[in-house]
């Protein structure tokens, strides 16, 4: 088991360096100066100058990629000239200092996403620790929805099976994965938020937190949370409660149900106590797939229905070419899906000793 584990552990770290290459590569070659994104068209050619040595865009390709390695890895080198870009400035790294070798600081710390463009130099760690909170709590808001509700639909198929029931739910569950999550959620806006607004008191826009009129602090606004988490569970809802009618009636067919059934127990007590807890395996599997797609997903939501969240912010840096937003963002997104994936693997390893060996 614990080579099983490693050899996963050596897989994810390989596809995050090839994730980390990819980022880098794909938005540096980009057209357009970064300085100038930075400091806008209006700005001297001594400014973009300055700005471009700071941060070492002046600096070959292979270099800057060197660079931008070394600032996310959390065992560090650095230079003791204060002309470098790896010189350790005070305040730039939360970092403890293993050991000097010449004129190189060997240092350990956090993983440095760099500065925003747009931000007045905010620290992009800074912009993500804010938004990212609220994306989760949405997707983890979608996922229990589309759990409990899909589990639910898909016991309901099963217990009208080729009734009328099951096929509209299997009608609703094929339109919920064929209609794509921008459009429901601005059709979700616009009926619930807009035409039914009298009687439904959502707002068609609005996040977690809200400030209110006398700007004394934020409050929490739980309604705003309903429609992005409905439109943003959609999916993976008709996902669950199809595999859920699938699997229960695979189940159902199995001998331990025959046996049941000879007892004399009702189908309702069957589903419960029986086949219920054996049909739920691929809708787990499902569940911790769809999670860390959720993150990415969240994006065209979040932007509709304007929840303050990743996604949001995604969409606000891409407007503005705030390139260490949007690379720092997706490295998250990525390193969600990788260690979600490696954790549902040790799991199954765990489970069935066969698939580890």
């Amino acid at each position: 088991m614990t080579g099983y584990v490693l050899q996963k552990l050596g897989y994810a770290l390989l596809t995050l360096f090839g994730v980390v290459t990819v980022i880098f590569f794909l938005f540096t070659i980009l057209p357009g100066d970064p300085a100038r994104m930075m400091l806008g068209q209006n700005e001297s050619a001594e400014q973009i100058a300055v700005v471009k040595k700071k941060y070492g865009f002046d600096k070959p390709v292979g270099l800057q990629y060197l660079y931008y390695l070394n600032d996310l890895s959390p065992v560090s080198f650095h230079s003791t000239n204060k002309e470098d870009y790896t010189f350790l400035s005070k305040g730039k790294y939360n970092s403890a200092q293993l050991f000097t070798i010449g004129n190189t600081t060997v240092v350990l710390k956090t993983p440095y996403l760099r500065e925003s463009f747009q931000k007045n130099g905010k620290k992009v760690s800074k912009v993500i620790s804010e938004t990212l909170p609220n994306t989760v709590v949405l997707a983890v808001s979608a996922i229990i929805i589309a759990m409990f509700l899909g589990v639910f639909l898909g016991i309901v198929s099963v217990l009208f099976k080729d009734g009328w029931i099951d096929k509209l739910i299997q009608l609703v569950s094929t339109l919920g994965m064929s209609v794509p999550s921008f459009f429901s959620a601005i059709l979700f806006a616009w009926l619930f938020g807009f035409v039914l607004h009298e009687y439904t008191n959502l707002n068609m826009t609005g996040s977690l937190y809200a400030v209110d009129d006398f700007g004394e602090g934020k409050h929490i606004q739980w309604k705003n949370l309903i429609l992005p988490a409905i439109v943003l569970g959609i999916r993976p809802l008709a996902v669950v409660s199809q595999l859920m009618r699938n699997s229960l009636l695979e189940v159902l067919n199995q001998d331990y149900i025959r046996t049941a059934k000879a007892k004399g127990l009702s189908f309702a007590t069957i589903i419960r106590k029986h086949a219920l807890k054996n049909s739920l395996n691929p809708v787990v599997t499902a569940i911790s797939g769809w999670f860390a797609s959720m993150l990415a997903g969240a994006v065209f939501v979040e932007y509709i229905f304007g929840w303050n969240g990743l996604g949001k912010e995604i969409v606000d840096a891409l407007n503005t070419l705030d390139l260490p937003v949007i690379m720092g963002a997706v490295l998250v997104i990525a390193i969600v899906f990788i260690v979600i994936n490696i954790l549902v693997d040790i799991i199954y390893g765990w489970l069935d000793p066969k698939i580890s060996m």
